[in-house]
């Protein structure tokens, strides 16, 4: 028999003392070709990377995004965050996303896989909705990044709403955006690790 485990609620979540996040110290902003290719160095020593993007909010009915803006990947040392203006630093996310045999753990990837597809025009390889493990755990409720790391580091994911509807399109990311993009990818790779499944 599959039990139903629970999730905390909100309420129990804020009483959580704090998840310990990466500093600006352990994140590399990208935006250039030349630095895309040193994050690929980077990156591809490990075999499972913390994963999601930011796209601009669209706020008019009937307004489509041509996000993703941002791509963040993240290692359990460090993360990159990647500016999907210029072409060269697009490739090269690219080639990331399309890499196999790396595992890219993150939450609510369904919409980022669609517009990955149509942004960059490869099928990412590797991707792991972590929500379906929670799942498959017996966890009843849809698990999102707070809930996993409230029930496994039993603490609390702090996620700034002002920086989560900011315009992912500027040229210049703010310190609270890098910040927001980089441990949303972080705390990914850290429930992965915590999961067993490395």
């Amino acid at each position: 028999m599959n039990a139903r485990l629970p999730t905390p609620d909100k309420d129990a979540i804020a009483l959580l003392p704090p998840f310990e996040r990466l500093d600006l110290d352990r994140i590399t902003r990208v935006s250039t070709g030349e630095q895309a290719r040193l994050a690929q160095a980077q990156l591809l020593q490990d075999r499972a990377w913390g994963f999601d993007t930011e796209s601009k909010p669209t706020f008019k009915v009937g307004e489509q995004s041509d996000g993703p803006h941002v791509l963040q990947l993240s290692t359990a040392e460090r993360a990159w965050v990647f500016q999907l203006h210029d072409p060269d630093c697009r490739t090269v996310a690219a080639a990331l996303l399309a890499q196999p045999g790396i595992v890219k753990a993150g939450f609510g990837l369904g919409d980022d896989r669609k517009r990955i597809i149509h942004k960059l025009g490869i099928e990412p390889q590797g991707i792991l909705e972590l929500n379906t493990v929670f799942h498959q755990r017996g966890y009843r409720k849809d698990m999102g990044v707070k809930g996993a790391v409230a029930v496994l580091f039993n603490q609390r994911f702090i996620k700034s709403k002002k920086a989560a509807t900011s315009n992912w399109a500027n040229e210049r990311l703010s310190e609270a955006q890098l910040i927001y993009a980089a441990n949303d990818a972080y705390a990914a790779i850290r429930v992965w690790q915590a999961l067993g499944m490395t």
